[in-house]
């Protein structure tokens, strides 16, 4: 068994887990069948470090490939038996080693670039969270800064509509609607208003370029017709700048100045833990000190979507300043797909 097909296999239940039986089928045909191109194959062997889900995750670029040559019509063969077609594994196969071979020029070029994947569905969280601080800082609007922002769909969250037990969070109107199960406490209810916008990504992606779109609907799976047509919608809502460069450098740059009559947003959903060490290290001390500069009249939020060692889905933690309180709001699906939120009383 090669550490490519290991890592396949590693990625295949994950794709179960998170709703995608056709992803899951893939990977499990790509590690009993690799290499299935030699060039693509040896591509791949190049790669250094981790290779896997919490790397280059080599198997996500594999399958953003195939899918772009469905979604582009480049492969119509491919499109034949992708979802929603049911075929045997025989014909998937046989097509993607078609595809392989006589696409391999486009495959090669993709896979030399990341996996970019907005889940616009993780904008539950936001929203739920800027709720709660627009009712602790009544008539305060927010200015909000994302860690790891890909292609900014996330930053036009209060544009999008949160059905929650309490009532729909954001705009009732949205062609973007989240409808996660809610468990645990009911949320609080606020209108959301935002002044500024910005986000920052070491390659940022513009999801009105025609190349930018498809890269982002590429990295959704093709089993997940929901997921397409939102991340479609959210598309065309986009209009937030996301600049290239280092976080760390980014927020330093972001929280030198206090904006007072503002709430200052900053968060990351998935986006962390890819950050190196040094440029956790160095972003968290520029929050912090932001942090420590911040009044009731401009409080700094520092809101983390992200893996621990705890399961399933991701933990939610906000720190908030003046006072640097941390508090746990509960915990996520990585897709959105369920909430299990644990409300904080308004001070």
């Amino acid at each position: 068994m090669s550490a490519i097909s290991d890592v396949f296999r590693e990625q295949a239940p994950h794709c179960l887990a998170l709703g995608s039986p056709f992803m899951h089928r893939l990977m499990e045909l790509a590690a009993d069948h690799w290499p299935l191109d030699e060039a693509i194959a040896t591509r791949f062997t190049a790669f250094s470090g981790d290779i896997g889900p919490k790397g280059a995750s080599l198997p996500l670029r594999f399958a953003g490939a195939l899918h772009a040559l469905v979604l582009t019509g480049r492969a119509p063969y491919l499109a034949e038996v992708y979802p929603p077609h049911a075929v045997s594994d025989a014909a998937l196969l046989a097509a993607i080693k078609r595809a392989l071979s006589e696409e391999e020029a486009f495959v090669l070029d993709w896979v030399d670039s990341p996996p970019q994947t907005n889940e616009v569905r993780r904008s539950a969280t936001l929203l739920a969270v800027a709720s709660h601080l627009a009712t602790q800082f009544p008539g305060l609007p927010f200015r909000l800064s994302e860690l790891g922002a890909s292609a900014g769909l996330n930053l036009m969250f209060e544009q999008f509509a949160l059905e929650t037990p309490s009532g729909v969070i954001g705009q009732l109107a949205s062609p973007v609607r989240l409808t996660p199960e809610w468990s645990g406490d009911a949320p609080q209810i606020a209108p959301v208003r935002v002044t500024e916008r910005r986000g920052v990504d070491l390659i940022p992606i513009n999801p009105n370029s025609p190349e930018g779109a498809l890269r982002l609907l590429a990295y959704l799976w093709p089993d997940q017709s929901d997921r397409l047509a939102r991340t479609r919608a959210a598309i065309d809502l986009a209009q937030a700048p996301v600049d290239e460069g280092d976080a760390a450098a980014w927020i330093a740059a972001r929280t030198a100045t206090p904006a007072p009559g503002q709430i200052h947003l900053i968060y990351h959903t998935i986006a962390w833990q890819y950050f190196p060490a040094e440029t956790q290290a160095t972003a968290r001390a520029s929050i912090e000190a932001a942090g420590a500069r911040a009044t009731p009249d401009a409080p700094l939020a520092w809101f983390g979507m992200e893996a621990d060692t705890d399961s399933p889905g991701a933990a939610l933690t906000l720190r908030l300043w003046p006072g640097n309180c941390t508090v746990h709001l509960g915990r996520v699906d990585f897709h959105g797909r369920w909430v299990d939120w644990r409300a904080i009383p308004a001070s």
